[in-house]
C-alpha cells in the first residue's frame, strides 16, 4: 500500500515532529488577552445573553407540570427517608435499651 501525498501522519522531510512544534511561538491569550478586565467582563456577559437567547423556554403549562412532578417526587423521597429513619431509630432503641 502507498501513503497518500500530503498525509498528516508523516512529518515534512528533514523535520521531525519536535522541530515543527518548537519553532512556533506559543499563543498568549489572543484577542481576549489584550483587553482589560472590564472589557473581558463585558464580553462574558454578552456571551451569556447570546447563549440564553438559544434556550428553548418551557410554556406556562409545561412549567407547572414540571414543578408538580418535582414537588411530588420530593414529598415521596421525604416520606421514604422518614420511614427509614424511624426504622433505624427503632432498631437502635431495641439494641441499646
Amino acid at each position: 500500500m502507498t501513503d497518500a501525498l500530503g498525509s498528516i501522519d508523516m512529518p515534512e522531510r528533514g523535520r521531525s515532529d519536535d522541530d515543527a512544534t518548537e519553532s512556533k511561538k506559543p499563543r498568549r491569550g489572543g484577542k481576549r488577552g489584550k483587553k482589560g478586565p472590564l472589557a473581558r467582563l463585558a464580553l462574558f456577559y454578552r456571551q451569556i445573553i447570546a447563549e440564553l437567547r438559544k434556550v428553548v423556554w418551557p410554556t406556562r403549562n409545561q412549567l407547572s407540570t414540571y414543578t408538580t412532578v418535582v414537588i411530588v417526587f420530593v414529598v415521596i423521597v421525604i416520606g421514604l427517608v422518614t420511614v427509614i429513619d424511624l426504622g433505624i431509630k427503632e432498631v437502635v432503641d431495641y439494641v441499646f435499651a
